[in-house]
């Protein structure tokens, strides 16, 4: 697109190298793993992601086979889109990028699944009508779920905002409307993916990287508070 910004500034060009990648560059990208991109369950993860330019086309097109494969059962095509979702990861640097990758990202959830986005009703409700105007929990749960998968932080140093170790959820679809979270350390990850394959890549009982922390089974609804 000719109006498209690939530059915030020149200032943070020249202190941070910040420059997006086109979105007809992205998309050439994305062909060459396109098989990859088509699978639900496949999990991207960017290093330096930037306000999203890569991830929110990765999200397009797992939904858009969301809604091929389940667009006639709702109750299957909200919880393999926000499956498809928490497959996606994200580290960056700049604070900033990092809040708008989430809403880059949430807002592509939410208008690909038609989802209502105000949280608080119309202005011309009463207070205690905005009160029982309740967003959908799917929209809640997807960006519960991207606080947790976009990090600010550094991915040379593994590290996050406050300098600790980056820790990164592994979330399964158990079917029937529940979920399964693990976090893992992403240091131990790349240990991992760099002698077997790639990260969460098929986990066994005797696995030397064990979660830090193993959460219980979760609906959307529990996710989303």
């Amino acid at each position: 697109m000719a109006d498209e910004k690939l530059v915030k500034s020149r200032q943070r060009v020249a202190d941070h190298g910040e420059v997006f990648t086109p979105r007809w560059l992205v998309d050439d990208m994305l062909d060459l793993v396109g098989d990859e991109t088509e699978r639900i369950d496949s999990r991207f993860l960017e290093p330096a992601c930037g306000s999203g330019n890569f991830l929110v086309p990765i999200l397009e097109r797992k939904l858009a086979v969301v809604q091929r494969r389940y667009g006639k059962s709702a109750f299957e095509k909200r919880h393999y889109a926000l499956f498809g979702l928490m497959c996606i990861y994200g580290i960056e640097l700049l604070a900033d990028n990092a809040i708008e990758c989430r809403e880059n990202l949430a807002g592509t959830f939410a208008r690909v699944l038609k989802l209502e986005q105000s949280p608080g009703g119309h202005a011309s409700q009463s207070l205690s009508e905005r009160s029982e105007t309740k967003r959908d929990p799917l929209l809640a749960a997807a960006e519960a779920v991207l606080a947790s998968n976009i990090v600010q932080g550094d991915a040379l140093a593994m590290t996050d905002a406050v300098g600790a170790p980056i820790v990164f959820p592994e979330w399964a679809y158990l079917g029937r409307g529940r979920y399964q979270r693990r976090d893992f350390r992403y240091d131990a990850l790349t240990q991992r993916s760099a002698a077997s394959g790639t990260l969460f890549d098929a986990f066994e009982e005797h696995e030397i990287f064990t979660p830090v922390r193993t959460y219980p089974v979760m609906t959307i609804e529990e996710i989303a508070a």
